[in-house]
């Protein structure tokens, strides 16, 4: 009798922990979700200063925005102007979290970390990545680039307070 209480107790326990396995890939976006990858990608060429990466990622009007805003024309010098240069250089951005906003956009915020000992509880970064007609995800905005502790860093695809909005 104890031996068919465990089994059924060790099925109980294992079925639960599929179950629980499910519902997180269910409720998870998924690494290849086209609009997060293209959010990453950006953000860690950007921030790495590889701008053939970077830029072919950007929307029309994003990348006019960065020939006429950005320092020599440069998303990656645009993208580290927005860092304090005690920080050092982007480590890894990373995917925090991402909600869809109609059915080819969404709203990315990714949260990196810095050489020197800063970011170790976030830099929070957002990212708008729309669907083209041409079925290319591409980088329509970002804002951000804040330490994640800051209240600007809330709700950044709407915050009127998030700093270094594009365009």
């Amino acid at each position: 009798m104890n031996a068919k209480r465990l089994l059924i107790f060790a099925l109980a326990v294992i079925g639960s922990l599929a179950l629980l396995v499910l519902i997180t890939l269910a409720l998870t976006p998924q690494s290849t979700n086209p609009a997060i990858e293209v959010a990453t990608t950006f953000m860690n060429a950007a921030g790495n200063g590889d701008d053939a990466t970077a830029l072919p990622l950007l929307d029309d009007t994003l990348q006019t925005y960065v020939r006429d805003n950005c320092p020599n024309g440069s998303v990656s010098a645009c993208v580290q102007s927005y860092i304090p240069p005690e920080w050092g250089g982007l480590i890894k951005a990373v995917f925090r979290r991402a909600a869809p906003d109609g059915p080819r956009a969404w709203n990315v915020d990714l949260i990196a970390t810095y050489e020197k000992e800063k970011g170790f509880s976030g830099v929070c970064i957002y990212h708008r990545v729309e669907q083209l007609a041409d079925g290319q995800w591409k980088v329509t905005g970002w804002a951000g680039f804040i330490w994640c502790g800051d209240p600007a860093s809330r709700l950044m695809a709407t915050n009127p307070d998030t700093p270094h909005r594009a365009p």
